[in-house]
Order: structure tokens, then C-alpha cells, then sequence
């Protein structure tokens, strides 16, 4: 069963850095993640009537696909933006103002850009919380959280391993 601490804990937070989170919190992401790869009939309709904006301005398929894939699994709905020729910025209109307007459409925004630094600038004028898709070849949180579980997994803890 779910604990209380987890889904408490990562409301309303931020994801543009694995920084943003201490290793209780990661701790707290792999628990939940086990959960759900153990009981994902339990967890469809977590997210009913919330809705994913998924802006991707830079090429992914399998990023993009496990975001939409995710939300759809929890009961919610996405929508794309996913070609950064076919936005509003190629007019001038700049990131800040995107977010604000996509920040109205959603209960989450996941961003992949190709300027580092960029889903931080999200944050600060995004109304909802922002989840760091990648953003140039600074970050990727949600990559490393999920390698970590890999090797959580497979080593059953990821206290004291280093990756060279």
C-alpha cells in the first residue's frame, strides 16, 4: 500500500535537477517506484481528471512516450507540444511566456529543451510543478532516477556504488 509520507512528500515539487531532491526523497522515489512496478492495477486513476503538458522542444521518443504512457497508466491525460519550429517562440515569444500559458492548461508541465538551464527558468514562472525532461547536455533527473532504480535493483541499494 502506498505510504502517506510519499505521496505527501512529492506533491507540488519541482523536478528540474536531482538536486532539487535530498536521499530521503530519492529513497522515497524508488519505494514508490517498486510499488508501482509491483501493483500498477492500484495505482490507475491516482492522477484521474489531472492533465500532463508535455512541451518538448527537442527530439525524444522514448522520453516523451514513457511521460505520456505514465499519465495515461495513472488514469490522466497529456498534452504535446513536441516541435519547437511549429511554437510561438519561432514568433519571439519567449520561454517565460510559454510557460505561464501552458502553466494554465495543466496540472503538470515536463520540459526537454535544448538550452541548459531552461526548466529551472520554467519554474520560476510556471503555476505548476515542472519536471526537467533534459534540457541540453546539463540534466536529466528523471534519467538518473531511473537508473538508480536500475541499480537499486539489481544491487539492492545504491549506498556506496560508484559509477566511473
Amino acid at each position: 500500500m502506498l505510504r502517506k509520507g510519499i505521496r505527501h512528500s512529492m506533491n507540488n515539487v519541482n523536478l528540474t535537477s536531482i538536486d532539487d531532491f535530498c536521499n530521503q526523497d530519492i529513497e522515497n522515489v524508488l519505494d514508490l517506484a517498486l510499488e508501482i512496478e509491483k501493483n500498477p492495477k492500484v495505482f490507475h486513476g491516482l492522477a484521474a481528471h489531472r492533465i500532463v503538458s508535455n512541451l518538448f522542444f527537442e527530439p525524444s521518443t522514448r522520453t516523451r512516450g514513457s511521460f505520456e504512457a505514465a499519465i495515461k497508466r495513472l488514469g490522466g491525460d497529456a498534452i504535446t507540444a513536441s516541435d519547437i519550429e511549429s511554437s510561438s517562440i519561432v514568433k519571439g515569444e519567449s520561454l517565460a511566456d510559454t510557460i505561464r500559458i501552458w502553466s494554465g492548461y495543466s496540472d503538470l508541465i515536463v520540459l526537454r529543451h535544448p538550452w541548459e538551464g531552461a526548466a529551472h527558468l520554467a519554474s520560476q514562472y510556471s503555476d505548476v510543478p515542472v519536471i526537467n525532461a533534459g534540457d541540453g547536455g546539463h540534466e536529466h533527473p528523471t534519467q538518473t532516477l531511473s537508473d538508480l532504480y536500475t541499480l537499486w535493483k539489481e544491487f539492492g541499494t545504491i549506498n556506496g556504488i560508484r559509477i566511473i
